[in-house]
């Protein structure tokens, strides 16, 4: 029965059998040693001139051949242990050798950490380039932190439910992805920029407590800690709580995870400070403040919370999600944010004073997450459509929660974390695609599928579409 690498440990004077990918060989005449790889380390495996047929057939391997093997397993030679190896101490002699897959010549070395590797390289071969040391770390690393997330809240009393994927398309604040609709022609559904809408609806619907690990698409440009196209993000809400009980059980969550998980980090305060959004603009030019006392220490973590802020900002051009342009405000976080009860009657007076019961979490300078108590009250969630100049047809693409919210909506709050960016930090990854399986590049291209392609004619007839030639798309 095969066992993994790292249980060679335990086997001394026993025959095993493993199996894996040939990582290195190295040929010292009457001696061949093949570092064996697989999922939990490697091994090295030893083949002598004693069994010439197996021998004969070790000369032929090369990197990333797949093979089995049985063989006693040793202790290797005084003054040959490997000490940077968990299996260092041992061997296995090599008794059966079987060939399961050969390879061709990889285009880049695995065992690198890959960082000076051509990135277009990488992604076109990513199958490839998740067998390194650091991805296969930084993958299994991130289903161990999910996993956390999961247990932590399912034993807090919250419920994991999926919202769709296939959804409306509203004005939230980035473009959508929309997808044609083939049953009903001329229509079209969007993917999901987060779960916000669902969310609050299953409030509405009485779960109380909530969460997913939620996939969010968003058409925005690709830069060193945001993806191109999706995410995963820590979606959850929470009825009949103040601003405070989100802020402590996520403060909670996170402070038991580096302990558990990051033993080695230190985070910089505790309790996480909260600091007001008028503040950290006054002492650190921006609302994302770095609080660390040593911005070199790697394992330093500079948790903090930035709250009161503005309901709303100036409109620019480049807020043409909302209204119709000609209004003065927009959303400082979004349009479904609670202004402060005492400010509420800002609203018709002077509504560049109104505070919006908005929370973002900070780490190390890099805003890894936000959210905000939600309007529960239908008269003023049409207040603030009305004052980002929603016309009526944008305002009837909301009529679904509008109308919920007829219907004894209980007070309620949430957040939402960027996982993908919080693990990036924690694994001090330079990319956020480092911690990705399957990232797109930059310019939002799967080199390895070579997505996006073209789609046959079938396909668009049936979804009644037709391409236009224009210059772009002809070069």
């Amino acid at each position: 029965m095969r066992i993994f690498n790292k249980e060679i440990i335990n086997k001394e004077g026993q025959e095993v059998e493993l199996m894996g990918w040939v990582a290195t060989r190295r040929d010292h005449g009457k001696i061949i040693f093949i570092d064996l790889r697989d999922k939990s380390g490697i091994s090295q495996l030893v083949f002598t001139l004693e069994n010439k047929e197996i021998y004969k057939t070790a000369d032929k391997l090369r990197s990333e051949w797949v093979i089995r093997v049985k063989g006693e397993v040793k202790k290797r030679p005084k003054g040959m242990e490997n000490p940077e190896l968990e299996t260092g101490q041992y061997e296995i002699a090599v008794n059966f050798l079987e060939i399961l897959a050969e390879s061709k010549t990889p285009p880049f070395d695995v065992s690198t950490d890959g960082y000076k590797v051509n990135e277009e390289i990488r992604m076109k071969y990513r199958y490839l380039d998740l067998r390194r040391p650091r991805l296969q770390k930084n993958l299994k690393l991130r289903a161990k932190f999910i996993k956390f997330i999961r247990d932590f809240l399912t034993e807090k009393g919250f419920v994991e439910i999926e919202t769709p994927i296939i959804t409306k398309s509203t004005p939230e604040g980035a473009r959508d992805f929309i997808v044609p609709s083939r049953l009903q022609p001329g229509k079209f559904y969007a993917l999901p920029q987060s779960p916000q809408q669902y969310k609050q609806l299953l409030m509405v619907s009485g779960f109380e407590k909530y969460f997913q690990i939620a996939k969010c698409f968003r058409d925005e440009d690709s830069r060193a800690n945001r993806a191109y196209g999706e995410f995963t993000q820590l979606d959850l809400e929470m009825s009949f709580v103040e601003q405070n009980d989100i802020l402590e059980l996520t403060e909670r969550l996170f402070t038991e995870l580096i302990m558990q998980i990051f033993p080695e980090k230190k985070i910089t305060q505790i309790p996480w400070p909260k600091i007001n959004y008028h503040e950290t603009i006054e002492k650190y030019g921006n609302d994302t403040p770095d609080i660390r006392k040593n911005k070199d220490d790697k394992n330093e973590l500079g948790f903090a919370w930035v709250i009161n802020f503005p309901l709303f900002t100036k409109q620019t051009e480049k807020d043409f999600f909302y209204g119709s342009g000609k209004s003065k405000w927009a959303p400082s976080h979004h349009m479904f944010t609670a202004p402060y009860p005492d400010d509420i009657k800002l609203l018709d007076t002077d509504p560049g004073k109104v505070r919006g019961l908005q929370h973002d979490m900070v780490l190390n300078g890099v805003e890894v997450g936000g959210g905000s108590i939600r309007i529960h009250d239908p008269k003023i969630q049409e207040k603030v459509f009305e004052l980002i100049g929603f016309t009526k047809e944008q305002k009837g693409r909301f009529e679904h929660m509008l109308e919920a919210f007829n219907y004894g909506v209980p007070p309620h709050a949430g957040i939402a974390l960027g996982l993908d960016r919080l693990i990036a930090i924690l694994q001090n990854e330079p990319n956020i695609r480092e911690i990705i399986a399957f990232p797109k590049t930059g310019d939002g291209r799967d080199l390895m599928m070579n997505a996006p392609s073209e789609a046959d004619k079938k396909q668009l007839d049936e979804l009644h579409l037709k391409i236009i030639e224009t210059k772009k798309n002809k070069s």
